[in-house]
């Protein structure tokens, strides 16, 4: 008997899922990363690069259609799709599983609230739908890691756009042939570049995620065909991206175990590899003087190294991506908020003064949410912490009253015009809700 190729074994999973067969602490777990998501929607929403990107597309922006998560604007679904999933990922506040570094829920949740506007679904199955994307993402994700990632794709971007076709044909109501044809055509539209890190354009691969996911699901809705071995053929996505891909972390085990269990949160608007360093940072800082510290060692894993090994930050948006700054801002303020990874905080002359005595070293043995810190003084005195995971990973999980926390804190400082309780409310009930797009319709500006 021939083995059902590898694109059409996963369609037809997303399919044939029932939400029946999505276990209660999955279930939960979409709720929290929706929450998540909606935070820092709302907390991204004004931040420059939306404004430009906004301002880029207004002239070729179609009917009003969907909502902009903290904003009046409504664009067409596309532009929607795009311009929200940017918004949750612009303060590198999103969610991460930490297998892939993939940020799932911002471009599958923002395809799907998009089209649950065009199209009215219950928020039983805008969950599900946002579950089985996640699933989807991650596991393509899954399958070329972690050479994919290493070679420079964004993996965010690169494996997002599945997601989000996954989720929007699920609520289309696609069969396994269709739902085969969209995954095809996301992997036709798949990019992202890791050099784009620390620049505007890494928003853009998770905004352009979202959108050609939506894109490729009303496609194949209308029997736009693709290639039927889109992800595992000779030429297909998993072999052009990836170095001895893994199809069996695609097939294996699909409805019995979830890549959601796997979703972490970050206390931290910064690049996930800096989280350790923060931590450990703070867990010493009762140590620390400018007058009293001499050298500060930080040891982290080579992906940390790689991908943050930044003394000089220009900006903000590199300082996200700066061991360094992470480091210096967490002990001198005792904090690492999004105001310690401002424009403002990357000039501020002790924290430069700071960064120039850390110096950052690689461990092969160290996981990538583990770190070691060392406050060396200048009397000879060592302090050192160890940071085995970092807060927010799945060791150390964000309890739901920290996401909450979290939320409040992005809608009021993003869009002071939220009902936050309101909408976390809303949130945490959408299963049992009539129309999902309610929920969406909750966040956009009131002014």
């Amino acid at each position: 008997m021939t083995e059902e190729p590898v694109t059409l074994a996963l369609a037809r999973f997303v399919a044939e899922s029932r939400w029946g067969d999505v276990p209660p602490p999955i279930r939960h777990e979409a709720a929290r990363a929706l929450l998540n998501y909606f935070g820092c929607a709302l907390g991204g929403c004004q931040d420059e690069t939306i404004k430009r990107a906004l301002s880029a597309f207004a002239p070729y922006v179609g009917a009003a259609q969907a909502t902009l998560i903290g904003r009046r604007e409504r664009p067409d679904a596309l532009h929607a799709a795009l311009f929200n999933a940017m918004s949750a990922n612009v303060l590198d506040f999103d969610d991460t599983h930490l297998r892939t570094m993939i940020h799932p829920s911002a471009p599958v949740a923002a395809a799907a609230f998009a089209l649950a506007e065009l199209r009215p679904v219950s928020g039983e199955a805008l969950l599900h739908a946002f579950v089985l994307g996640v699933e989807a993402a991650c596991r393509v994700g899954n399958s070329v890691s972690p050479g994919h990632y290493a070679r420079g794709w964004h993996i965010s971007g690169t494996c997002g756009v599945f997601g989000a076709a996954a989720a929007a044909g699920k609520l289309l109501g696609l069969d396994a042939q269709r739902m085969a044809w969209a995954l095809g055509l996301a992997a036709a539209q798949s990019a992202g570049l890791v050099e784009m890190l620390g620049s505007m354009g890494k928003s853009l691969h998770l905004g352009a995620a979202a959108r050609n996911g939506l894109a490729a699901a009303l496609l194949a809705e209308k029997e736009f065909t693709a290639a039927e071995r889109a992800i595992e053929g000779e030429r297909g996505f998993a072999r052009v991206f990836g170095e001895n891909p893994d199809f069996a972390a695609i097939t294996q085990g699909l409805g019995e175990t979830w890549e959601l269990a796997h979703n972490a949160y970050k206390p931290y608007p910064c690049g996930v590899v800096v989280h350790p360093v923060i931590d450990g940072c703070l867990e010493v800082r009762r140590h620390y003087s400018p007058q009293a510290t001499g050298r500060i060692l930080v040891k982290v894993n080579p992906l940390g190294v790689e991908r943050a090994d930044r003394r000089h930050p220009r900006d903000g948006a590199e300082a996200k991506l700066s061991l360094q700054h992470g480091a210096a801002v967490a002990l001198i303020h005792g904090s690492a908020g999004v105001a310690q990874f401002s424009d403002a905080a990357v000039a501020d002359p002790a924290v430069a003064a700071l960064r120039e005595r850390i110096e950052i070293q690689s461990d092969p043995a160290a996981a990538r949410d583990e770190a070691f810190v060392t406050l060396c003084m200048k009397d000879s005195m060592i302090h050192a912490a160890h940071v085995k995971h970092a807060l927010g990973s799945v060791e150390r999980p964000m309890r739901d009253a920290d996401l909450e926390t979290k939320f409040r804190a992005l809608a009021a400082a993003g869009a002071p015009g939220c009902d936050a309780q309101r909408l976390i409310n809303a949130i945490g009930s959408l299963e049992g809700a009539v129309d999902a797009a309610a929920v969406v319709r909750l966040s956009a500006s009131p002014g």
